[in-house]
């Protein structure tokens, strides 16, 4: 077992929060048992999710998505208030990593994402440099719809493919999530290719205006690797249990 502050600690020291200007509270968001021996990871703090850490005897939550962001008026109703009734009555403790599980150079959701994919970062980008600029470890692909084929080969996941460069891809940029806003910056760094969660209506524009191919991979489908590659870690260096689990999301 190890005591909720220390676990804290350990995960502050490893994601180093103050380093990120966030939407949400980084760290401890609702305070449970005062010792944890069953720590659980996911991507979303949804019911779905507390309902199946409860069921496995949890005393822990860690999630990259969790319930208090920016712009939360306080009241506690509808699908707030079922959340946090499960999490009270349950004594069950949540911890939220945002942009710091994100980021992180090792067990950050996108340096997992790359390690998946089988690419090589050199250098970061954009906003509080969070995007991923690399190449692929073995070679490269034929092209774009090559490339988007691995991805969902590696995801489980159908992604939007936008074509714009044409030719063998050998420079990607990528970002989780949705970081549509990184898609320019990425253009910028030498991308050719673009990979993230979502699009919007502006990016398939700028794909096929500028050269450089987009690639939507999902939100969730590309998320789902930080937080329990975090979680795996520290509860390897505690001696806990650690339990992912994965609600299914079509985003």
């Amino acid at each position: 077992m190890i005591e909720r502050l220390a676990l804290l600690q350990s995960l502050q020291v490893l994601l180093q929060p103050d380093r990120f200007k966030d939407y949400c509270h980084n760290g401890l968001q609702v305070e449970g048992r005062a010792t944890i021996d069953h720590l659980v990871s996911g991507v979303t703090a949804s019911e779905a999710l507390i309902h199946a850490a409860i069921d496995i005897g949890a005393d822990a939550i860690l999630v990259h998505h969790g319930l208090f962001w920016k712009g939360f008026d306080g009241q506690v109703s509808g699908w707030m208030r079922k959340r946090l009734a499960l999490l009270l009555a349950h004594d069950i403790n949540l911890f939220a990593y945002h942009l710091p599980l994100d980021a992180h150079p090792e067990f950050g959701n996108n340096a997992q994402l790359g390690q998946l994919l089988g690419l090589q970062a050199h250098m970061t980008f954009g906003e509080q440099s969070l995007g991923l600029l690399g190449r692929a470890v073995s070679g490269s692909w034929d092209s774009d719809a090559a490339l988007a084929r691995h991805i969902e080969t590696m995801l489980g996941h159908a992604v939007v493919l936008v074509p714009g460069y044409a030719g063998p891809v050998s420079q990607v940029a990528w970002c989780t999530g949705g970081a549509q806003s990184y898609f320019e910056p990425a253009i910028a760094a030498g991308a050719q290719v673009f990979v993230t969660g979502e699009i919007s209506e502006p990016q398939a524009h700028y794909a096929r205006e500028c050269g450089v191919s987009y690639i939507a991979c999902g939100h969730h489908a590309s998320e789902r690797y930080g937080a329990p590659a975090v979680a795996s870690h520290v509860a390897s260096q505690f001696g806990i249990r650690h339990t992912f689990i994965d609600i299914p999301n079509p985003a």
